[in-house]
């Protein structure tokens, strides 16, 4: 299968929209600039539609195509840190308390994800936030599997020292 035609596009942006905000969102931190960034996905991969060969899945040329523009909005702008609030607990959820040092401790888990340089934070979200497989993140970043376990490991260290920083 070579290229992606207008039918079968409209049904990839409807498949895949909602997981490639989740990428842009988790690798920004800024709800509105996913949506920027997610737009600006949408338009790159209309215009390469055609180069769409099917050695990949569908999904995975998409990821690419999100994190590489997500990787070109992290680059125009200065590093921020996303203070997310906390979302509102349901009743099945923990005690007032529980929730709170919950949801501090995830905020603190964004941080310092956030404050992770791009090269570290991009394959630690699509491995370990967004649940894709080592070959899947390989494939996105266009790294071998060797390559991207090496970088794997230093995110994760490079994590555990900014955790550590914001205690």
């Amino acid at each position: 299968m070579t290229g992606l035609g207008a039918a079968a596009f409209d049904g990839v942006v409807r498949a895949h929209t909602d997981r490639m905000y989740r990428v842009a969102l988790r690798l920004c931190g800024d709800p509105a600039e996913a949506e920027d960034i997610v737009q600006d996905a949408w338009i790159a991969a209309w215009r390469g539609r055609a180069s769409f060969r099917g050695d990949s899945a569908v999904s995975t040329w998409l990821y690419r195509v999100v994190t590489n523009t997500a990787m070109a909005h992290l680059r125009r702008r200065r590093p921020t840190v996303p203070l997310d609030g906390v979302p509102e607990p349901a009743d099945d959820r923990p005690s007032p308390e529980a929730w709170a040092l919950l949801g501090e401790r995830a905020a603190a888990v964004h941080r310092a994800i956030a404050a992770l340089e791009p090269s570290q934070r991009v394959p630690l979200v699509l491995r370990e936030l967004e649940g894709m497989t080592y070959e899947e993140v390989a494939a996105v970043l266009e790294l071998s599997v060797p390559v991207l376990h090496k970088r794997l490991h230093r995110a994760r260290a490079a994590l555990l020292v900014k955790l550590r920083e914001l205690r």
